[in-house]
């Protein structure tokens, strides 16, 4: 019996190599090379092992000291203002959109976030740019007070494009179980307390990127009333809350009678919605809109799609990227504090007991939200 030899024709005469097939692992290894001192920025003494492993290792041991540690964690995207970034060949800035919208999740129920991995995956793999994607994750996870350990790039010729990418991250933190923030803390009585958002964050691009493209907008257009390109509008990078909610909570702190009893991350489905999710059933948060302007981007898409109100409410996050529930005796310290940190803060409105007369008809009047059946959030007056 003889071995018969490989068949070959045509292109394939030379052989067919996973380089020729579209995948180029040293473009891969010099990205690496190119973003590990930036991925070593967030590591502290808990993060062993360094850049490079097969696995990202965090030493867990100051968990010893907790009576009753409760692990939370978070996973998403950064989702469609990556086409702006594309558009734009600016990569760096929207590593604060995921790590925004990981670690703030987290912090919602009162956890520390440890540390994060990240996937990234792209038609070809371009050094600088998967670089500059994760140095900006990176930058970002530095402000949150999280250690990057570990990511993955993943090329996938055929799949996408040369120049597309998307990307994805997962974060794991720690809160111990007497410190844990849930609807349960909410009471009758609390103050509402919303903090500014940067612009659009990272939610409602598919409406975003529909009326610019309906209103034939360039992102290279200068826009007066944003004072710079629309491109660098939308581009602006999520405000990351998780340091800021982290010590607000521990300068008030949970089960003292003046304290943090909760927060809320405004991300898809907007404002009421994500309110709604963090109420015990019974209970009604009553959010006057007079309370804070409009910030001019979203005036802005209202006007060039004509977009109903209700829809921009349950689509962007309108100014208001986080929202803290604290005691009515809490709340002038809370402002201080949070004004102080440098984020723009006000109370915008306060929680009672949901009357079994109110309408409950309207756009204005949200339920539970995302299968949660919690509490109820009502909208009143006119944006200022």
């Amino acid at each position: 019996m003889t071995s018969a030899a490989p068949r070959s024709s045509g292109a394939a005469s030379s052989g067919i190599t996973y380089a020729s097939a579209g995948v180029d692992v040293q473009a891969g290894d010099r990205a690496v090379e190119l973003m590990k001192d930036a991925v070593r920025a967030t590591h502290g003494a808990q993060v062993l092992g360094g850049v490079g492993g097969f696995a990202g290792l965090y030493d867990v041991s100051r968990l010893l000291t907790y009576t009753k540690p409760l692990l939370a964690t978070s996973t998403d995207g950064v989702g469609t203002k990556i086409a702006i970034a594309q558009a734009m060949d600016i990569h760096d800035t929207i590593g604060f959109d995921l790590v925004g919208m990981v670690v703030d999740d987290i912090v919602v129920v009162g956890a520390e976030p440890l540390f994060m991995t990240d996937y990234i995956a792209c038609g070809k793999v371009v050094p600088e740019r998967i670089a500059g994607i994760v140095r900006g994750i990176a930058a970002a996870c530095e402000v949150a007070g999280t250690a990057l350990v570990g990511g993955e790039t993943a090329e996938h010729p055929g799949l996408l494009g040369e120049s597309e990418y998307d990307v994805a991250g997962a974060a794991t933190g720690v809160v111990e179980a007497a410190d844990l923030l849930g609807p349960d803390r909410v009471q009758a009585g609390d103050v509402i307390i919303g903090m500014a958002s940067s612009g659009l964050h990272s939610n409602g691009y598919s409406l975003v990127r529909r009326v610019v493209n309906h209103a034939g907008w360039a992102l290279d257009r200068q826009v007066s009333e944003l004072g710079r390109t629309l491109g660098e509008e939308l581009l602006e990078p999520t405000r990351v809350y998780a340091a800021d909610c982290l010590d607000l909570a521990r300068f008030l702190p949970v089960g003292q009678p003046a304290g943090v009893h909760g927060f809320s991350h405004v991300t898809g489905g907007g404002l009421a919605a994500n309110l709604a999710r963090v109420l015990p059933q019974g209970l009604l948060a009553t959010v006057d809109r007079s309370s804070w302007s409009l910030p001019a981007i979203f005036s802005l898409v209202a006007e060039l799609g004509n977009v109903p109100l209700p829809d921009l409410e349950r689509t962007l996050n309108l100014g208001v990227g986080m929202v803290a529930i604290v005691s009515a005796e809490a709340a002038d310290a809370a402002l201080a504090r949070l004004n102080g940190r440098g984020l723009p803060s006000w109370v915008m409105g306060t929680v009672s007991t949901a009357s079994a007369q109110l309408d409950k008809s309207g756009p204005d009047y949200v339920q539970g939200a995302k299968g949660v059946d919690g509490g109820a959030v009502r909208l009143v007056g006119s944006y200022a």
